[in-house]
């Protein structure tokens, strides 16, 4: 018999484990792409960028410049490595750090840690640039009116009176955006806990009973609601410039986009697709999955994100085992409070009720 080896690991504890070889259908990874020179991309893909003129030309000396970041649930994307050359970059068009500032696009997460500051920005960063931490319930979030399907913006003052305004992420697929990043660094990002929830509900199909919306689904961005939602909030804001990384299957920065910010994103949604997308011979009985490690799994919430291409993958009917670290005991309490339903219908109408993705996550 034929056996073949696995890793399996909990914490700082592995165990390898060898399955029959004709048990298993497929073991699922993406394409191997090589790491990039992480400086070297990131200035090119400043001064070369997409549909845009180059950084050192979109800013003038003398504007106020608002970096919106990517929170710490997001630091596969290894921002700390990259952020300190886009704040050169700002220097050396006349831009001095004391006209830039870092808003946390943290939506409704809580706020950072210093050491999740470091986490996300680097130290040189932190010790440069000052930074604000995102609240969607702030009371001097500004309203700039609402969207056409009804859904009113609050966005972060910092972010509105900047004269610029940066996004700087990563991106991957997402949940039932279609594409993280982008636009996303608006809305949710940096918008108020109302205007989160009016654009959330519509992950949900329009009628109770139907569950999750067929049209808000992984890599769907074409008649999207979510996503048309997001872009239009992102318009309001439109930002100077984006700078986003890639992740290839070792977790390594193996791309960074830099230039329009819906350009830009969208041709990096269309290389992440490439990279990520991989054949399946059919669906199976039983299928393991994780999100991809720390932080991605951070917390079981967090960890949820292997849920859907697993259940691309499995039979109906069929087992999937998710494998998470989950470290950080702070779950939202949407997410605990979630288990306390019967039926998946008492479920749904309490998350129409009101909608947070830590419950959607459960349905």
């Amino acid at each position: 018999m034929s056996l073949r080896e696995f890793t399996f690991g909990i914490g700082d504890t592995f165990q390898k484990v060898c399955l029959p070889e004709e048990h298993i259908s497929d073991v699922m990874e993406g394409k191997s792409v090589p790491a990039v020179d992480i400086k070297k991309a990131t200035i090119d893909c400043m001064r070369n960028p997409i549909s845009s003129d180059p950084l050192q030309k979109k800013v003038t000396p003398g504007d106020s410049v608002c970096l919106v970041v990517a929170d710490c649930t997001r630091i596969w994307n290894q921002s700390n490595k990259f952020l300190v050359y886009i704040i050169n970059e700002l220097n050396l068009a006349g831009i001095p750090d004391t006209d830039i500032c870092i808003v946390f696009a943290q939506g409704s997460h809580r706020a950072h840690t210093p050491e999740e500051n470091i986490k996300v920005c680097g130290e040189e960063v932190c010790r440069r640039i000052k930074m604000y931490q995102h609240d969607c319930n702030d009371t001097t979030l500004v309203d700039l009116g609402k969207t056409k399907i009804g859904t009113p913006l609050f966005i972060n003052k910092h972010v509105v009176d900047a004269d610029k305004v940066i996004i700087v992420d990563g991106i991957t697929v997402h949940l039932f955006a279609g594409y993280g990043g982008g636009r996303k660094l608006i809305l949710p990002g940096v918008s108020g806990y109302k205007t989160i929830q009016c654009n959330h509900c519509h992950a949900l199909a329009p009628q109770i009973g139907e569950g999750v919306n067929p049209l808000t689904r992984p890599t769907l961005l074409d008649h999207n609601p979510l996503n048309d939602d997001m872009i239009e909030a992102c318009a309001k804001i439109n930002p100077c410039f984006l700078v986003h990384s890639i992740i290839n299957a070792e977790g390594e920065i193996c791309r960074m986009v830099g230039g329009d910010w819906y350009d830009a994103w969208l041709e990096g949604t269309k290389e992440v697709h490439r990279i990520q997308q991989v054949p399946m011979k059919q669906k199976t009985d039983v299928v393991f999955a994780c999100a991809g490690g720390y932080p991605k799994d951070v917390s079981l919430y967090q960890g949820s994100k292997c849920y859907d291409p697993a259940e691309m993958a499995v039979k109906d009917g069929g087992i999937v085992i998710a494998i998470m670290e989950a470290r950080d005991i702070k779950e939202p309490p949407a997410y605990m409070d979630s288990f306390c339903f019967d039926t998946m219908e008492e479920m749904e109408k309490a998350l129409r009720a009101e909608f947070t993705i830590p419950f959607f996550c459960r349905l």
